[in-house]
């Protein structure tokens, strides 16, 4: 636990000095000198001194609210049947409240009105902040991190125990340490400044407007947009921190009483075996195509459970034969649910999702996967896998990436069989394997600071704009920048247009190279197989770079033009 709890210090620590606690900033700084923004209990005066107690008051709500909506505010709204973003709706509504409040001084009474039978007691924004700092925590949402992932699947399946509350409470701790020195700050500024104790109705309508700013803010997810539009400077920091066996950290690998039978199936067997009861479908933040779907009420069918990304080059190789299958056996008794598990920030749109359903031909249940509840719970690893479920609900066969097509088709088969005797089944659907085989193209190819690989520049590859060139010599299946880049966690882009154009340089060994790209322009690509221009725009996806006949050796160089993003390259 010792070990578990430095962590969490740790991971809150570095989030709270990534660039998605900025929209917060404001506020958090200037909560720490709002008190001394209103009128004294003597009537000689006209200010009172900044509070000494509300900085800690305020972050101490922010503390205490974030740990038990994290912990258990699925849990409460689920039993409750409320919507899962109730919490956060609220606290978004109080913020809001409370800059009307600050800036209009009828509406702060009336807000007040209700808690009037409390004797001395006001709910007033001014007075102590530790209203405030509970009505922060409900809407603050740190960036995604293996600590805060660990937590919320911890909470969001009920599985809280001493390690994932001493885990909750250290992250929020260690989280809760920079705001406080800036909303001590905002105290001393508050203390120092005649004019912020003098001008005590402007104060009070810069502290409304900033509030209801944060509010709007929160509501239409402008905090998420900074962070794209800011380098995640931590992301390094964050990797650094490895997962712990056998503890809340170890996602993917996490065993708990729901899955810890899964270790007894082996990857990728060619016979059906016995790996348990499935797990269930953990935090679906929405289901397209369908209504919400429990295992319960898919008991007596065969299921295919298929994890995939929308972008995810080796998921659009495997889609065709998974939406092969359910075309083929649906009508036997098969169901196929996909679960998208998103690999990059876009993937989490549903309206991105949408299309990728529509673009792959999908009418088969989805289950949008954003906090990888289901991802943990199945103790999933891999873009795409398959998990085969008996009509009795047991897991029977596992599939880790591509390929094994005709195993699986052979598996559902049996299983269909076996759950109704004597139906006819159709012809088998599936002809010869065509994935490759792992190594024998250049891997996956990841192009954002947190996940890159394959990089032979001779800069340094980190966040931030930079400018880079050629070196003399590449290595194979390698990648290198020349001109102005600017690095994120998951992406490169193309910043204005300058004197020199942002290329990029790909050794390969392939048949087929893709490239996910998002934003909107043009991607001038030199090849092997000639010249071309991609025009990038819309949903961000999978774009084909070159497409031949045969597996080839080469060397590959794009140009981007000013605002486009590039993810990844794959090979197939």
């Amino acid at each position: 636990m010792g070990a578990n709890i430095v962590i969490g210090f740790l991971g809150g620590l570095i989030t709270g000095i990534s660039p998605c606690i900025l929209p917060v900033l404001p506020v958090i700084f200037f909560s720490g000198g709002l008190d001394s923004a209103r009128p004294g209990t003597e009537p000689s005066s006209t200010a009172r001194p900044p509070s000494r107690w509300r900085p800690y008051q305020v972050i101490a709500g922010l503390v205490v609210s974030f740990s038990a909506f994290t912990l258990i505010g699925s849990l409460v709204l689920g039993v409750l049947g409320l919507p899962q973003d109730l919490f956060r709706w609220t606290g978004i509504a109080i913020l809001a409240a409370v800059g009307v409040g600050l800036m209009v001084p009828r509406f702060e009474e009336l807000l007040e009105k209700p808690f009037s039978w409390i004797p001395m007691r006001r709910v007033d924004a001014r007075r102590g902040g530790l209203g405030l700092g509970l009505a922060l925590g409900a809407v603050f949402v740190p960036c995604a991190g293996p600590v805060l992932a660990a937590i919320t699947v911890s909470g969001a399946t009920g599985r809280i125990g001493p390690e994932t509350i001493a885990l909750t409470l250290s992250f929020a701790l260690g989280v809760a340490v920079p705001l406080l020195f800036f909303a001590l700050a905002g105290r001393r500024v508050a203390e120092r400044l005649k004019s912020f104790r003098r001008r005590q109705r402007s104060i009070r309508i810069v502290g409304g407007a900033l509030m209801i700013a944060l509010a709007a803010g929160l509501a239409f997810d402008l905090p998420a947009a900074v962070q794209r539009l800011i380098p995640d400077y931590t992301a390094g920091l964050q990797d650094q921190l490895a997962p712990q066996a056998g503890s809340p950290l170890a996602l993917g690998g996490l065993v708990t009483d729901e899955n810890r039978d899964l270790d007894r199936c082996t990857q990728n067997a060619t016979m059906l075996q016995d790996c348990g009861p499935a797990p269930a479908f953990h935090d679906v933040t929405a289901w397209l195509g369908s209504q919400p779907l429990t295992m319960s009420q898919l008991r007596g069918k065969v299921v295919l459970v298929d994890f995939w990304a929308y972008s995810c080059i080796n998921c659009q190789r495997s889609l065709p034969h998974i939406v092969q299958l359910n075309d083929a056996y649906k009508s036997a008794g098969l169901t196929v649910i996909g679960v998208h598990t998103p690999e990059y920030a876009f993937e989490r749109e549903q309206h991105n999702v949408q299309d990728g359903v529509a673009a792959h031909g999908i009418d088969y249940p989805v289950a949008m996967d954003n906090s990888y509840g289901t991802w943990t719970a199945y103790r999933n690893r891999f873009w795409p896998a398959q998990y085969l479920i008996d009509a009795n609900g047991n897991v029977r066969h596992i599939q880790q990436g591509e390929g094994g097509y005709q195993t699986t088709e052979a598996l559902v088969r049996q299983l269909l069989d076996q759950a109704h005797p004597g139906t006819a089944l159709p012809q088998p659907v599936e002809g010869k394997d065509t994935a490759p085989t792992a190594g024998s193209t250049t891997p996956e190819t990841f192009l954002g600071v947190a996940k890159q690989t394959n990089y032979a520049g001779t800069e340094t590859y980190k966040a931030g704009l930079g400018t880079f060139a050629y070196p003399a010599t590449q290595r194979a299946d390698s990648f290198t920048l020349a001109g102005p880049w600017n690095l994120d966690t998951q992406r490169i882009v193309a910043p204005a247009a300058g004197d020199e154009a942002s290329r990029v340089r790909l050794s390969f060994h392939a048949r087929q190279v893709q490239a996910v790209l998002a934003g909107s322009g043009t991607l001038t690509v030199h090849g092997p197989g000639g010249d071309q221009t991609i025009n990038v725009s819309g949903t961000p996806r999978s774009y084909v770079l070159l497409d031949g006949s045969a597996v080839q050796t080469g060397t590959l160089e794009v140009t981007a033009s000013a605002g486009l993003e590039l993810y990844s390259f794959t090979f197939g």
